[in-house]
């Protein structure tokens, strides 16, 4: 990895999926502008605020992939992210374990 890149491995989310009250969203659904959460699996020397194992928030539609011993990953640039949630975090008082 290169400088400020980030290589995140999607979470599994696409299909149908369900609502906070119950309701089944089919996948044929058309939804707003929608943010997706994905695994850190590699970072550059540049990055400073997330680590392999973090799990990040990022725009799809602004996404590059990649393809690597037939696996697909995402790489961007840790401008890119909207939010960190780590473990880390957890210990400092007043956390939510994520950070913005």
């Amino acid at each position: 990895m290169l400088h400020d890149r980030v290589l995140v491995r999607q979470d599994n989310s696409e299909g149908e999926r369900r609502s906070g009250g119950g309701i089944l969203i089919p996948a044929t659904a058309a939804v707003g502008r929608r943010l997706a959460w994905a695994e850190v699996v590699a970072v550059g020397q540049n990055v400073r605020t997330v680590e392999p194992g973090d799990r990040v928030l990022y725009d799809p539609e602004d996404r590059a992939e990649v393809e690597v011993r037939g696996m697909t990953y995402v790489l961007m640039r840790e401008r890119d992210l909207h939010a960190v949630a780590a473990d880390r975090f957890e210990g400092a008082e007043d956390s939510t374990g994520l950070y913005l």
